[in-house]
């Protein structure tokens, strides 16, 4: 009599593979975890675990290899210099959301849109905040999420210093929808940069128009940007006109706070 043959659900398959992954990223964790009071080795990783010897040292290995852990042969493991890295960026975006959420709230108030607060972050833009405005419309952007470079305010205020084969390599990479050619992107991108501010003409998203301006540190860097976004419908070309003012103010202020000290002939002439 033949068997039966039991058919597994895609779906199903799916879920397992993103359960092991789950407990594989754990496992990291807990590794990182066990060596924040100092070294271990190999053995003592596998003992305070409960795993084999070979599965610690395939997940030890791999985090040496993506620095978070470092490995001498006599001391064992350690945490390692990407630790500190993320740390300190992660001192920076907290410091910067701190600063900036007054002038966002003021921003918000003032233009009745939303209010975006971004960062680059791995050749994309990072919102770090996002302030509703008045207006009974949705936009689907949200804390914590990543959008292209290319066809965002927020992302090509970020990149206003960069060079144009900088742009380029952007552009090929975060335009995944994009509006126009690279030639007509990059006279824009000129353009944003003798103004200080740059546009979202519905390049990333249907029906939704955005101003942006850079936030700059201590030393001049382009260290975040701030968005006005909203329906096209609200935001006409004379009106777009008219918040690039009021948008450079607020990163200028912001500015201000992280230690920036504007020529006058930066200064927006309103501020």
């Amino acid at each position: 009599m033949p068997k039966l043959k039991q058919n597994t659900p895609k779906n199903s398959t799916r879920d397992e593979k993103g359960v092991a992954g789950a407990q594989t990223l754990f496992r990291g964790l807990d590794v990182m975890d066990l060596v924040q009071d100092g070294p271990m080795t190999l053995n003592e990783l596998s003992e305070q675990l409960g795993l084999t010897r070979s599965t610690a040292h395939r997940l030890a290995t791999a985090l040496t290899e993506r620095r978070f852990l470092s490995f001498k042969p006599r001391e064992g493991y350690s945490l390692g210099p990407r630790i500190l890295e993320l740390g300190h960026c992660a001192r920076q975006q907290v410091q910067l959301t701190r600063t900036a959420r007054p002038f966002l709230d003021d921003l918000a108030r003032a233009t009745s849109d939303i209010v975006h607060l971004g960062v680059l972050f791995q050749d994309e833009v990072l919102y770090l905040d996002k302030i509703p405005g008045r207006r009974r419309i949705l936009i689907s952007s949200h804390v914590g999420e990543r959008q292209p470079v290319a066809t965002t305010g927020l992302g090509k205020a970020l990149i206003l210093d960069e060079t144009e084969e900088r742009w380029r390599q952007l552009f090929r990479l975060n335009a995944y929808k994009p509006s126009s050619s690279l030639p007509v992107w990059l006279d824009r991108m000129r353009a944003y940069v003798a103004g200080g501010y740059a546009l979202d003409l519905e390049e990333n998203e249907d029906r939704v128009r955005c101003v942006s301006a850079p936030i700059r540190d201590v030393e001049g860097s382009i260290v975040a940007a701030v968005s006005v976004s909203s329906a096209a419908q609200y935001m006409d070309d004379e009106r777009m006109g008219e918040l690039i003012p009021l948008v450079k103010e607020t990163t200028y202020a912001i500015s201000r706070e992280l230690g920036w000290r504007p020529t006058p002939e930066e200064m927006p002439s309103s501020a």
